[in-house]
């Protein structure tokens, strides 16, 4: 399992007090999952929400990258046909062929960047189909 996480606070939407929110997102049985567990210091208001799907809502995401950095995939070789990592790309990510397109061109020139978790899930669909990718720091 790959998994990132980070705490965050805010305010209680039912007593407007100060809230701790667990946000993350992990990499299970080939899915991409993300979840929110919290509660409120100053009253009973709790929550836990699980989901999956090919994108992670924006909030978490951006927890994330703020919190670990962004993370870059990368070919590590030459691949003299992009129909595989079309394919990757589209499973992994539910995209469009002209979405995979864009995703595949941006992976030859500089990488695709996003959090640990995303890059970790594009390498392993990648990987399956005989590419080879580093993931690392972006910065």
């Amino acid at each position: 399992m790959i998994t990132q996480g980070v705490q965050v606070t805010g305010r209680c939407g039912v007593c407007g007090g100060t809230t701790t929110c667990g946000v993350g997102q992990f990499f299970d049985e080939g899915m991409l999952c993300w979840g929110t567990e919290g509660r409120c210091a100053d009253c009973p208001n709790g929550w836990c929400e699980q989901d999956s799907g090919p994108v992670t809502p924006e909030n978490i995401r951006q927890a994330l990258l703020q919190a670990h950095g962004a993370a870059r995939l990368r070919l590590s070789g030459d691949v003299p046909n992009l129909v595989p990592v079309l394919q990757a790309l589209r499973s992994a990510r539910e995209l469009s062929l002209g979405e995979a397109r864009a995703q595949a061109a941006q992976l030859v020139e500089t990488g695709l960047i996003g959090t640990l978790v995303e890059m970790k899930i594009l390498a392993v669909h990648l990987r399956k189909r005989a590419i080879e990718v580093s993931v690392e720091p972006a910065a």
